[in-house]
């Protein structure tokens, strides 16, 4: 295969990189972003003995990631009660809600930063019998320093957006010696199969299977909460906003005003992407003279609460099953939107922005479907949730979206194949 320069000098970088990647680390615990009881894990220092038998090692960058595993963990853990897991991430967030919710014998770690001495001690010590990423987060060394110990590599839910894949056309030589390493890709769709393909991924190691997401179980939820909200609120008339980003609180606050001048007593959950950003958006929200309660300080929802600021983590279950109607944030900011089967397998009609490259291919079935609507601003928000308040305009939407969505659990049938088909045998087996 051609060398390609620049990866070869990433990887001298990596190997010395010792010294930066703690200054790096240095940095992030100062701004809040690491763990510092588990900071050791990012230098490949374990924080848990590694379990006897064999190892399958998932490596996911974030929160809807690695969610998206766990059934195929669950499904492999019951299909051989033998096997143990491994997932890694690299988001304080992520850590804080897997543990509430690993399978059995499924343990978390923060991945190793790509420096070549983190990586290897990593590998050193948890000694996977197979290694699955999945989505789009491509370290190098991680990746190669894997794959040439003789540890099978797959590429499971792979999703590349046009953006991630006109930087890799800079570096082909890089990508194509990268991809090279996986024994096989699944990937969602159409478009990252092709991106794939141009990068140099062998055609014959890829297959177009959907997403994850779609095999996904309905996000839980503390149905204590739940019925003592249920109770609190009456029968006042809800929406969600979930997973916004900045630019876009204001906007749906403005939504929410105009909407609850037609509908009497309605009422916002907000559900920021970053909850850290609570009391900012709180203030601002005031300042726009609307009545809030934040969730983190402890505060309930009054009979006169305009917002209601979720500001939490691991809760999106309970606020999906309390909302009939939810926008899906990141979609009228250019985030590329969040998540559509989180709603639309708990029942609540889906608005969102023109914003969804992240999750074009399920936004474009389920607007087809009439499963979603698509709006531009608040005036057009503030219209949807007007007109989706009355439960005759909103029942078939999410009638069509929970059908829609609950139709492709098959991504995880052949997730789970191709990772059966390719784990090594059990010492002392056949």
């Amino acid at each position: 295969m051609t060398a390609s320069p620049a990866l070869s000098l990433y990887l001298a970088l990596s190997a010395r990189g010792a010294g930066y990647g703690r200054r790096v680390l240095k940095k992030r615990l100062e701004a809040g972003r690491e763990d510092p009881e588990r900071i050791g894990e990012r230098e490949g220092i374990a924080g848990l003995p590694r379990p006897d038998g064999r190892l399958i090692w998932f490596h996911a960058a974030s929160v809807g990631e690695s969610l998206s595993l766990l059934e195929v963990i669950r499904r492999l853990g019951e299909h051989d009660t033998g096997l143990n897991f491994l997932v890694t991430t690299g988001t304080v967030s992520s850590a804080g809600i897997l543990a509430a919710r690993l399978p059995e014998r499924c343990q978390h770690q923060f991945v190793p930063l790509d420096i070549r001495p983190f990586v290897r001690s990593f590998l050193d010590h948890w000694r996977p019998d197979l290694a699955v990423w999945t989505e789009s987060e491509l370290w190098p060394a991680l990746i190669l320093e894997t794959r040439d110990r003789g540890v099978p590599v797959l590429l499971i839910n792979a999703r590349l957006s046009e953006r991630s894949a006109r930087r890799w056309r800079w570096l082909p030589g890089a990508a194509r010696r990268i991809l090279a390493a996986f024994r096989a890709v699944q990937a969602q769709d159409d478009v990252t199969a092709a991106a794939l393909r141009k990068l140099g991924l062998p055609a014959d190691r890829l297959a177009v299977t959907g997403t994850l997401k779609e095999g996904m179980p309905p996000l839980p939820c503390n149905e204590t909460e739940r019925v003592r909200l249920v109770r609190r609120l009456a029968d006042r008339p809800i929406w969600a906003a979930t997973s916004t980003h900045p630019g876009e609180d204001a906007v749906v606050a403005s939504a929410h005003a105009a909407a609850a001048r037609s509908v009497l007593r309605l009422m916002l959950i907000l559900v920021p992407r970053h909850p850290e950003r609570g009391s900012e958006i709180a203030a601002e929200l005031r300042g726009m003279g609307l009545s809030v309660a934040q969730r983190s300080a402890g505060e309930d929802p009054q009979s006169d609460t305009a917002i209601y600021l979720a500001d939490t983590l691991g809760e999106l279950g309970l606020w999906y099953r309390l909302a009939p109607v939810s926008f899906v944030g990141g979609s009228l900011v250019d985030k590329g939107g969040h998540n559509p089967f989180e709603p639309a397998a708990l029942g609540s009609a889906i608005i969102h922005g023109p914003h969804v490259r992240n999750f074009a291919d399920i936004y474009a079935r389920l607007d087809a479907a009439g499963a979603a609507r698509t709006v531009r601003n608040a005036d057009g928000l503030a219209l949807a949730v007007t007109d989706l308040s009355r439960p005759d305009r909103r029942a078939p939407m999410a009638y069509a979206a929970w059908e829609l969505c609950s139709s492709g659990a098959d991504a995880t049938d052949k997730a789970l194949a191709l990772i059966l088909d390719h784990l090594p045998a059990a010492a002392g087996s056949g």
